[in-house]
């Protein structure tokens, strides 16, 4: 029960993490932040990431985000497929740690995902060196959503950079980015010795029906008194959790 419940709650508070990055001079117009910058291949994402923070039209996402949420980190390694890439994703959430692996395609400058939900994502343009910026759109059973990443290969970015990135999801009208606080503490890496279990969650969303786990989050989210039922139910299976 708990596996499958982490699952929907790691789907509605994370899903919206998939990618980003740019190198370009600093850039401060709309026009400029919104340019789709030009994929060069797999080998310029490959690596470790840091992300630290995102934007969406999800209602609810960025609440959920900055209340659950303490850091989350990704990797990019080549697949088999020239065009491939896998993601592991590794989220600190409740004090614990939880981990999901995807399957990415590079295809006409744009990113796919197909499982556990359809999505892709592109580039934008950035000031910062070492970070990615991806504008990413879901599919889903309720409709279609937006999101903008910010990731780095720094836990730590200047207050400038992370200002760009607020101006970006403003010249895109969306939200106000949730920030993260790496330096509250990463998940191990999954090639470590880890001293902090981790959750693989990867079986779990894939098992999920994504369609129709948007609708009833949807329907929560804009019901009344949704939210403060939402909350009660994590935080009762949190406290399950914790005893067990």
């Amino acid at each position: 029960m708990w596996r499958a419940m982490m699952g929907v709650v790691y789907v509605v508070v994370a899903m919206f993490s998939l990618l980003s990055v740019g190198q370009s001079a600093p850039v401060t117009s709309c026009e400029s932040l919104i340019q789709p910058l030009q994929i060069q291949g797999r080998d310029q994402l490959l690596g470790k990431w840091t992300y630290l923070a995102e934007s969406t039209d999800i209602t609810g996402s960025k609440l959920l985000t900055k209340m659950f949420v303490e850091s989350v980190w990704g990797k990019f390694t080549a697949a088999n497929e020239s065009d491939a890439m896998n993601l592991y994703q590794s989220q600190k959430m409740f004090g614990r740690c939880f981990s999901v692996t995807f399957k990415l395609t590079l295809k006409d400058n744009t990113i796919y995902m197909e499982q556990p939900y359809n999505a892709s994502a592109t580039l934008l343009n950035t000031g910062c060196s070492d970070c990615l910026v991806f504008y990413s759109k879901y599919n889903t059973g309720s409709g279609t959503y937006s999101g903008l990443q910010f990731l780095s290969r720094r836990n730590k970015v200047s207050d400038a950079e992370l200002q760009e990135f607020v101006k970006q999801a403003q010249c895109l009208n969306l939200p106000s980015p949730a920030i993260l606080d790496p330096e509250k503490g990463l998940c191990p890496d999954e090639s470590s010795t880890q001293d902090t279990e981790t959750v693989d969650l990867t079986s779990v969303m894939t098992d999920i029906n994504m369609d129709e786990v948007f609708n009833i989050f949807d329907k929560i989210m804009n019901s009344q008194s949704g939210m403060k039922t939402l909350l009660k139910l994590i935080t009762s299976d949190i406290t399950g959790f914790k005893q067990t």
